[in-house]
């Protein structure tokens, strides 16, 4: 069967900047997820076990994430409003 011709309306469904947007959405679940990679205590940080740090740390790392992920959400949003007034 042959695949339906693109037409001006219609756009890619799955984009590079979408699986940029999953990614970003994703890391933070597999890291946490992923208990083996920081269920210890050493290495320490200023006297705080690595367990209770680097989970820590992530909250910062997937606010980071989530923000450039609807970033991202936002420029896509717009280019396809702006490629529809045309």
């Amino acid at each position: 069967m042959p695949e339906p011709a693109e037409t001006p309306g219609t756009r890619k469904v799955v984009t590079p900047a979408r699986v940029v947007i999953g990614l970003c959405l994703l890391a933070p679940f597999v890291a946490m997820l992923w208990v083996n990679s920081y269920a210890r205590i050493e290495p320490t940080f200023i006297g705080i076990p690595f367990f209770y740090w680097y989970q820590m740390a992530w909250v910062l790392i997937s606010t980071a994430l989530t923000m450039t992920a609807y970033k991202l959400v936002q420029r896509e949003q717009r280019a396809r409003k702006a490629g529809a007034a045309q």
